[in-house]
């Protein structure tokens, strides 16, 4: 993933992508032929998707806790099948 790509459309990565992507940038980073300044380009993309994914994160608990809250949900029936 390029910096143009990641720019563009950053809200509809999603939370799985975003966390193959920071696997791709541990593993790149850890590779011994790695130049300070990629080193450092790396570690800037991959600070920007942890926030990314903690802003979702917390967006879906606070859904799950109203959803809890008003008393939308419903038991699921399960067959035994």
């Amino acid at each position: 993933m390029t910096d143009a790509t990641s720019d563009q459309g950053a809200s509809e990565v999603t939370l799985e992508g975003r966390l193959a992507r920071l696997e791709e940038i541990l593993a790149r980073m850890e590779a011994e032929d790695v130049a300070l300044e990629e080193a450092l380009k790396l570690f800037e993309e991959g600070v920007s998707h942890v926030r990314q994914a903690e802003r979702v994160l917390s967006e879906t608990e606070l859904r799950v806790e109203e959803l809890l809250a008003s008393g939308e949900t419903k038991p699921m029936d399960i067959d035994d099948a």
